[in-house]
């Protein structure tokens, strides 16, 4: 990271004053990262985020009273939301699925080695997707696994009509984002600029009302299950 760049500023959800208290010492020991904030559960989460401002939460997912899956759909309605990383002990379809159809760009095991919690909060600051190896694995499962027809039916219905309101153009560039592409590689497959793919990006941001590239690549499996 560019040491002139202010540190990326975080806040901790977590019901575990333990864990709030292992992952700011893990944080603050780096000179790019702060943590502005703490907070117990969902809604003094919200308060705190409205209050700083932070780049980046680390969410909990199960916590008393209002949990981490509906904070972080509060949060994201926010103008200029932060990042969200979730972060808990739980590994499941449901949970992982959840957490990225909510808008998380990232989902890491409390398990974690310090120095990939530390990558993860790091790389969904810039924008990028953050993931644990398990919850990818669970991710590509759950996107090509079994469900019942009316499930299937009812989930591919859905999302074609979400990317019905796309151009073609879009719509490749939806493709390729699901591929796991990155700009220049989306710019070579689709033989344009990678400002263009930038555009793109951009409108498919406004259309399909998502907030990331994680959400773009979910919605395009759903539509081709």
């Amino acid at each position: 990271m560019d040491s002139e760049r202010e540190p990326v500023r975080v806040v901790i959800v977590d019901d575990e004053q333990l864990v709030r208290l292992a992952l700011r010492l893990v944080i603050d020991g780096e000179p790019d990262l702060t943590v502005v904030a703490e907070a117990a559960d969902g809604d003094a989460a919200i308060t705190v985020v409205d209050e700083q401002r932070p780049d980046v939460v680390l969410m909990d997912i199960r916590m008393p009273g209002r949990d981490g899956l509906s904070t972080t759909r509060e949060i994201l309605n926010r103008p200029a939301p932060p990042r969200v990383l979730m972060l808990t002990t739980f590994d499941s379809d449901d949970l992982v699925l959840g957490a990225l159809r909510a808008g998380a760009l990232g989902f890491v095991l409390k398990d974690t080695p310090p120095a990939r919690i530390l990558d993860a909060v790091r790389t969904v600051a810039d924008g990028n997707p953050a993931l644990s190896p398990a919850a990818t694995a669970r991710v590509i499962a759950a996107a090509t696994g079994p469900q019942s027809a009316e499930a299937r039916r009812s989930s591919r219905e859905a999302a074609r009509r979400q990317l019905s309101a796309l151009s073609e153009r879009e719509l490749d560039t939806a493709r390729a984002i699901a591929d796991g592409l990155g700009n220049p590689e989306i710019a070579e497959r689709l033989s344009i600029s990678i400002a263009t793919v930038k555009a793109h990006t951009g409108n498919l941001f406004a259309k399909l009302a998502v907030g990331n590239r994680v959400q773009i690549a979910l919605l395009v499996r759903d539509a081709e299950q």
